[in-house]
């Protein structure tokens, strides 16, 4: 029987390829444990990603934290196509901005929360976060006379703590499945419009901002497309399941 001899310097590209192989393996095994659909997987800690909902409909979000020159044309366009569309207003935007709070809330729309400062809450106490939401909370019931129910925490960031913070004030927590990107300098229109269309499904809930570069500009194509491909697009609160419901483990909302 032959003995195998590996000189000192042939041993660090062994090692290597040990290694990578290695890292290869185990992130295969978190992509399955993460990624692959578990029967019976449901979760009460997570927010909302999209909905399973009857008929043909998407939800179309904006969050606002910046500016506001862009709303009334944002506004302008969700009429033309008929669709109705849910605002996360950050509470500073709200008090600087209140007569567009007023306006997206007069022409029909859902208006709900985005924290008060736009902070990340995903490692914060949870007396910080229901500071932030309640503040929030106060200064959008205050401008439009109407109980805010759905929370979306800032820069998507969340921990189990954050969602249960948001529902102990009877705030549902959102996210997204279909994300414009629309904020990123090296987005065109093509590449956003693109990004949504070709991930919009039903139940989908689909993530823009306003004061971007070219979100007001590329909504009417996008809302042109859905809508001649039979989508209804309606706010939040009107896709959700009411009742008994489930959240999968991907953070979909399904009946019980």
């Amino acid at each position: 029987m032959g003995i195998l001899i590996i000189r000192k310097k042939d041993l660090a590209p062994v090692l290597i390829s040990a290694a990578i192989i290695i890292l290869v393996i185990v992130n295969t095994l978190i992509a399955r444990e993460y990624l692959t659909p578990v029967s019976g997987q449901y979760r009460d800690d997570i927010p909302i990603y999209s909905v399973e909902c009857e008929g043909k409909k998407c939800a179309i979000t904006f969050d606002c934290a910046w500016g506001a020159d862009d709303i009334p044309d944002i506004l302008d366009t969700l009429d033309k196509y008929k669709a109705k569309a849910t605002f996360f207003i950050v509470g500073i935007w709200a008090k600087k901005y209140p007569d567009m709070v007023k306006l997206i809330d007069e022409r029909g729309h859902e208006v709900a929360n985005h924290g008060y400062s736009h902070i990340h809450m995903g490692s914060i106490p949870e007396n910080k976060i229901l500071d932030e939401i309640t503040l929030c909370n106060d200064i959008l019931e205050e401008i439009t006379g109407k109980k805010v129910t759905l929370f979306r925490p800032p820069y998507g960031e969340y921990s189990a703590t954050t969602v249960k913070a948001a529902k102990k004030l009877n705030c549902i927590s959102i996210q997204w499945d279909v994300d414009s990107l629309d904020w990123k300098e090296n987005m065109s229109e093509q590449d956003i419009y693109k990004r949504v269309i070709n991930r919009s499904a039903n139940g989908s809930i689909i993530l823009f901002h306003n004061d971007t570069k070219h979100t007001a500009r590329v909504l009417p194509s996008i809302l042109e497309n859905l809508t001649a491909n039979g989508f209804e697009c309606v706010t939040v609160s009107e896709m959700l399941l009411k009742g008994d419901y489930k959240i999968r483990f991907d953070g979909r909302q399904i009946k019980e």
